[in-house]
């Protein structure tokens, strides 16, 4: 999946898995050791995420139905937990993302699910 940011011209991921099940969104990035360049992990339906148990940290995008941004957690480090009552999904980045794309609360995004 791809994610722009259409408000900046800029793109925030171009390999971003989803989590769309039950089973993924447990496991989410738990797994990995990283993330590299371009990818990240779109968990929908989702409010909160937590990094117990990760090895990294991540810069996390919380975004609403409507696909705009209502809330950033730039380098959100292990052992930590963040939600936003107005989120239906969240998209987990590497570190940098944020602050290299220009992502602002209130940024519209784009979601292009792969073909």
């Amino acid at each position: 999946m791809i994610v722009r940011n259409l408000t900046r011209n800029t793109t925030l991921a171009d390999q971003a898995a989803v989590a769309d099940t039950s089973a993924k969104r447990r496991t989410g990035l738990l797994k990995h050791e990283r993330l590299a360049p371009g990818e990240g992990l779109w968990i929908v339906p989702c409010e909160g995420v937590h990094t117990f148990g990760m090895k990294f940290a991540i810069d996390v995008v919380f975004i609403s139905k409507r696909r705009t941004v209502v809330k950033l957690r730039p380098n959100m480090v292990p052992r930590r937990i963040a939600f936003a009552l107005r989120a239906s999904s969240v998209l987990e980045l590497p570190v940098g993302v944020i602050e290299s794309s220009g992502t602002r609360v209130g940024d519209q995004l784009e979601l292009i699910k792969d073909q």
